[in-house]
C-alpha cells in the first residue's frame, strides 16, 4: 500500500475530494458527504450563498454578482481556502464539534496516481484548515480497488479503471501494490464536451450545461450501442437566434461523436497491458477489468471496452463511492495485510 495500513487505522475520517463530487467518510458513522464539488459565492461580500446540491442548480443561472466556483479540478484542489469552506458547510457544525473533540485529528485522503508534490501539498493543506493534525494520503486506484472487493493484497493480478469526471486512471496491481499505471486527462466531462460541441456543429443548437446527463439517460436501454433507441428529442438554444428550438438527434451520431475521447481510454489500457509483466497479464484474461467512479455508469461504456479489449469488463456495484468506501475499509481495520512468513533456516 501506499502508505502503512496500521497508520491509516489511527485516522478519524477520510475524503476524497473529485472534480464532480466530494465523498467524506468518518470513522464509526460511515459515508456521511456525498454531493457535487460545487460552491456559490457572493462576490460583493465574500459570503457562502450554498455548497453541494444546491450550488449545482444554480449553474447558469445566476445573476452577475454570485459565481458558481469548482474548488477542485482533476482531483486537485484548486483553491484550498475554498475547499476548506465547502468542507465545513458539507459536514455540517454537529459532525465537525464531533471531530473536533479527537485529541489528535488525524485524516486520510484520496490523491490522483503520480499527483505532483504541489497537488499533494494543496491536499494536505485544506484538510489541515479543518484541524487535522495528520494527513495520509492514499493512492485512488488503491483506494478504488480496495472499495469494489478487489484482492489487491494476493500475489495475483487485478486491473482497475477508475473512470474520473476529469481524468481517466488505469492499473494492474498486484501484492497490495501498483505495479503498471496510466492516468489520462479525459474522463465523462471530455464525453459531455464532445456531445455538446457535436450539437452545436451539427444542429446549430446550444445544449444547457445541466442537460448532457439527461441526455445520456435518454440514450441509454441498451445504451449508446447500436441496439439502443435510434434517436431521441433534445431542447436546447438555437445558435443563430437565441430563441428554444427541439431537434431529433440520431444517436448513431452522437456514438460517432464521442468515440474520440473513449478512444484515448482504450489506448491508456493497451500501454498498461503492454508494460504489465506476462505472467499478471495471463491473469487478466480471466480476471478482467473493473470499472469504477461515476463516468462508469456512462451507458455502453463497458460494451465498447469489452469488444475492443477482449476481456471480460464489470462495473463495480456503486462504482462512484468505491474510493471512498475503500479508505473507509482501511480506516476500520477491515484490510488485513499480506503475511509474509521468512523460510525456516
Amino acid at each position: 500500500m501506499t502508505v502503512s495500513l496500521e497508520r491509516l487505522r489511527r485516522c478519524h475520517f477520510a475524503v476524497d475530494l473529485g472534480a464532480a463530487r466530494t465523498r467524506v467518510y468518518v470513522k464509526g458513522s460511515g459515508l456521511v458527504v456525498d454531493q457535487p464539488s460545487v460552491a456559490a459565492v457572493n462576490t460583493r461580500t465574500g459570503a457562502l450563498i450554498a455548497v453541494g446540491e444546491f450550488a449545482e442548480k444554480m449553474t447558469g443561472r445566476t445573476p452577475d454578482y454570485i459565481r458558481v466556483v469548482r474548488p477542485i479540478a482533476g482531483g486537485t484542489v484548486v483553491d484550498i481556502e475554498m475547499a476548506q469552506r465547502m468542507l465545513r458547510h458539507l459536514l455540517g457544525d454537529r459532525m465537525r464539534r464531533a471531530l473536533r473533540r479527537k485529541p489528535r485529528l488525524r485524516a486520510a485522503a484520496c490523491a490522483p496516481h503520480d499527483a505532483d508534490p504541489l497537488a499533494q501539498r494543496a491536499t494536505i493543506e485544506t484538510l489541515v484548515g479543518l484541524g487535522a493534525r495528520r494527513v495520509e494520503l492514499v493512492d485512488t486506484l488503491i483506494a478504488a480497488a480496495v472499495g469494489c472487493g478487489l484482492p489487491v493484497e494476493r500475489p495475483e493480478a487485478t486491473m482497475v479503471m477508475v473512470c474520473g469526471a476529469a481524468a481517466t486512471q488505469v492499473a494492474v496491481l498486484s501484492l497490495g501494490s501498483i505495479v503498471t499505471a496510466e492516468r489520462i486527462p479525459v474522463g465523462g466531462e471530455a464525453v459531455d464536451h464532445a456531445i455538446v460541441q457535436h450539437l452545436r456543429h451539427a444542429h446549430a443548437l446550444m445544449l444547457p450545461s445541466q442537460a448532457v446527463r439527461p441526455l445520456q439517460l435518454a440514450l441509454s436501454g441498451n445504451g449508446l450501442t447500436p441496439h439502443g433507441p435510434a434517436s431521441t428529442e433534445i431542447h436546447g438554444r438555437d445558435v443563430a437566434t437565441g430563441l428554444a428550438r427541439s431537434v431529433r438527434v440520431d444517436t448513431a451520431a452522437v456514438r460517432d461523436a464521442i468515440q474520440t475521447p473513449l478512444t484515448a481510454v482504450l489506448d491508456a489500457i493497451g500501454k498498461v497491458l503492454r508494460e504489465c509483466p506476462p505472467d499478471l497479464v495471463a491473469d487478466l484474461a480471466d480476471r478482467g477489468i473493473m470499472m469504477v467512479g461515476g463516468s462508469a455508469l456512462l451507458p455502453g461504456f463497458d460494451q465498447m471496452l469489452r469488444q475492443a479489449t477482449g476481456m471480460p469488463v464489470h462495473i463495480a456495484e456503486r462504482p462512484d463511492v468505491c474510493a471512498a468506501q475503500g479508505l473507509g475499509a482501511m480506516l476500520e481495520g477491515r484490510i488485513e495485510p499480506l503475511v509474509l512468513n521468512p523460510l525456516a533456516t
